[in-house]
């Protein structure tokens, strides 16, 4: 384990575990709803965190642990259900990864704890509160109104 701590090891699986979550929940939505924004692009972002610990992992010779999450999700009624629920997750993720960071100390997984922090707090989170606001997702599925890629 290359002097990775018990804690940390366990930050790691919370970590992943959480980001294999919330992958899982928007992958149901689209599902449920189609290509709809902001899920389509949160879900891009998600498995590109997951991807993110995966290499922390490897790094330290960790077995890495499975995605147990799909097809196990809640499923929402509505868009608008799934806009408000995704923006409780959303804060729950800023505070875990608050608590996770206050047992690191080595600053490789520091700074991927906070980067994943970072991009829940000022792009996810603000996102899906938008999403809240207007009734439900964007059916654009990744356009804005110029015809560029929207950034969410």
């Amino acid at each position: 384990m290359d002097g990775v701590t018990k804690a940390e090891v366990q930050a790691l699986q919370e970590a992943l575990d959480d980001e294999y979550h919330a992958w899982a929940i928007y992958d149901q939505v689209i599902s449920d709803f189609g290509p709809v924004r902001p899920f389509v692009h949160i879900r891009g972002a998600e498995a590109r965190h997951a991807l993110a610990l995966s290499d922390l992992f490897m790094r330290y010779g960790l077995p890495l642990p499975a995605n147990t999450w799909r097809g196990r999700t809640t499923r929402y009624a509505s868009l608008q259900e799934a806009c408000e629920a995704a923006v409780v997750a959303e804060v729950a993720n800023v505070e875990m990864y608050e608590r996770l960071l206050a047992a690191i100390e080595r600053p490789d997984i520091q700074a991927v704890l906070r980067n994943l922090q970072q991009a829940s707090q000022q792009h996810h989170l603000p996102a899906f509160q938008r999403c809240a606001r207007r009734g439900g997702g964007d059916r654009g599925a990744g356009r804005n109104h110029r015809g560029r890629d929207a950034q969410e």
